[in-house]
């Protein structure tokens, strides 16, 4: 209490002492406001967590900007075979932007392209045809380098988009650690050289990227069409589509393993949408390993993915104590779904009312519950039993409370 006020309570209880009035205005005065002190949230049961496998290198994540929801096996960054070309393919459309149905420039078959074709065609590594005569739109060359994993439109993609694989090579590192991925290097665009490499967690955020692109999703979604179809490319990346799994990169060399980079979308039941989480799979030693682990994966995020309150009905948010030591909490009322694989502890922020009694389930502010999942909600908080009023003698008894919070009411 501030010595000014406390001046003050002091000196209007002197007056309604000297004016005959104590006893009606403490049996009858308002009551000072219950204390307020905040509850502790307890730790919500997990639910089932993402199974990866220890071989290799292995990470899901929710959003491109997020650590990572889960890891497994190796942290250091491994050689990633063909996930270098998704890097290749959103660098040139951080160049060269391309919407969702729209064909984009034309990009020029020059001699160089042909030569980088027959080279890689000789050295049996994946290539799509091309001739000096092509003219390929640059949707045309993200189907052949995306689906039909071709190292040779790898390349000419670097070449057109920025003059030459070197300068492409150091623009690509640029922007990588532009978007926080400072754990992943490219030192070619097609991911045939072991020096191109990159953490698991990096590059399941890097799955994000590129599925949230439109260019890069609707090809990877929408048949072959045109002159890639007719040069005979296949979709390389469809696998488990079945299960939800959206295939971006499946790829190997001898320095890599088998590497699969892909999103899983899981469908929720009240939900319009699936919820969708991002991974990539790094080192697998065969494609027995990578079909177990994966689903494993898809049977965990079955299980483990819910829609769920960002916040608990009942749970207990502050405890109200009164002067005369009655004491009720204060409770979150219901709320929101959210889908999320598997509870949180919630961020939150309590706005009370001032209350003195007040009987079960009343109403007595709010909370604002940021759960993670990027929109604040507002939750009621209400009272979870009656807190009640003094006796009479504690109103008697304690004349400078009450007159205190007399005086406050004015």
């Amino acid at each position: 209490m501030g010595l000014a006020r406390g001046i003050g309570v002091f000196a209007g209880t002197v007056v309604i002492l000297g004016l005959g009035v104590y006893g009606p205005a403490t049996l009858l005065g308002p009551l000072p406001a219950a204390s307020v002190s905040r509850v502790a949230l307890t730790e919500p049961e997990p639910a089932t967590p993402p199974a990866l496998p220890t071989t290799g290198a292995s990470a899901v994540a929710l959003s491109p900007t997020e650590a990572p929801l889960a890891s497994a096996g190796a942290v250091e960054a491994l050689p990633m075979a063909s996930i270098t070309k998704t890097i290749t393919a959103l660098v040139v459309l951080d160049r060269h932007p391309l919407a969702d149905g729209e064909a984009g420039q034309t990009v020029p078959i020059t001699s160089d392209d042909y030569l980088s074709y027959i080279d890689y065609q000789q050295a049996g590594t994946r290539t799509v045809t091309v001739y000096t005569a092509d003219a390929w739109t640059e949707r045309e060359m993200l189907q052949a380098m995306l689906l039909g994993s071709s190292n040779n439109h790898a390349d000419t993609l670097a070449r057109w988009a920025f003059g030459s694989v070197e300068d492409y090579v150091a623009a690509a590192n640029t922007w990588l650690a532009e978007q926080g991925l400072a754990d992943t290097v490219v030192v070619d665009s097609t991911g045939l050289s072991d020096g191109s490499v990159g953490t698991a967690a990096d590059l399941a955020r890097l799955s994000a990227l590129a599925l949230e692109d439109p260019a890069i999703a609707s090809v990877l979604s929408e048949p072959v069409t045109g002159l890639p179809s007719r040069r005979g490319i296949v979709n390389t990346t469809t696998y488990l589509a079945e299960s939800g799994v959206v295939g971006i990169s499946r790829s190997y060399t001898d320095a890599a393993g088998i590497c699969f980079q892909f999103g899983l979308d899981i469908p929720v039941e009240g939900s319009a949408e699936p919820f969708r989480v991002y991974g990539a799979f790094l080192g697998q030693p065969d494609w027995d390993t990578l079909d177990a682990g994966m689903t494993a994966l898809v049977a965990s995020a079955q299980a483990g993915v819910s829609a769920l309150p960002v916040i608990a009905e009942g749970t207990p948010v502050v405890t109200f104590t009164s002067a005369w030591g009655d004491s009720a909490q204060g409770i979150a009322g219901l709320s929101a779904e959210a889908v999320r694989w598997g509870p949180v502890t919630p961020e939150i922020t309590v706005d009370t009312d001032p209350v003195s009694t007040a009987g079960a389930g009343t109403k007595v502010g709010t909370v604002l519950v940021d759960d993670g999942s990027g929109t604040e909600r507002s939750v009621t908080l209400k009272l979870d039993k009656a807190l009640h009023g003094p006796g009479v003698f504690w109103r008697l008894s304690h004349p400078v409370v009450v007159v205190g919070a007399l005086i406050d009411s004015f």
